[in-house]
């Protein structure tokens, strides 16, 4: 599966309650909820380099597939390994369990915390 590229945040689902969730304060995530979000996706083999900008905040990860490593997520630093489920990024992030797959021109991601499922799709930029 092909990931390289760039997206920009179309939709999201479940993002208040999935920031509660986590325990994200609420002035925060009121803050966070309108911002638009670019991901670039940098896939060379079984490495990916993934920067993830949302407004003035950038997130950027570096791994490769099957291999510990150590990322920063919304909560935190986790260390976490990486792997391919039928075309799909799984990944285990302290509570947060992490779903990113690219169809079509979409790249999805399900992020699952207590029981509380929010889903992002963003599209491929020319």
């Amino acid at each position: 599966m092909a990931f390289s590229g760039t997206y920009e945040l179309q939709s999201k689902e479940n993002f208040e309650a999935f920031m509660k969730a986590i325990g994200v304060p609420d002035d925060v995530t009121q803050k966070a909820k309108d911002l638009k979000t670019i991901t670039e996706i940098v896939q060379t083999g079984n490495h990916f380099v993934i920067t993830m900008t949302t407004g003035l905040s950038i997130l950027r990860n570096e791994f490769t597939i099957g291999e510990e490593v150590e990322m920063e997520s919304l909560i935190g630093k986790a260390k976490t390994v990486v792997n391919l489920v039928d075309g799909k990024m799984v990944a285990q992030l302290k509570e947060i369990h992490s779903v990113t797959e690219v169809s079509g021109d979409l790249l999805i991601g399900i992020l699952t915390c207590k029981g509380i499922v929010y889903k992002s799709v963003s599209k491929k930029l020319p």
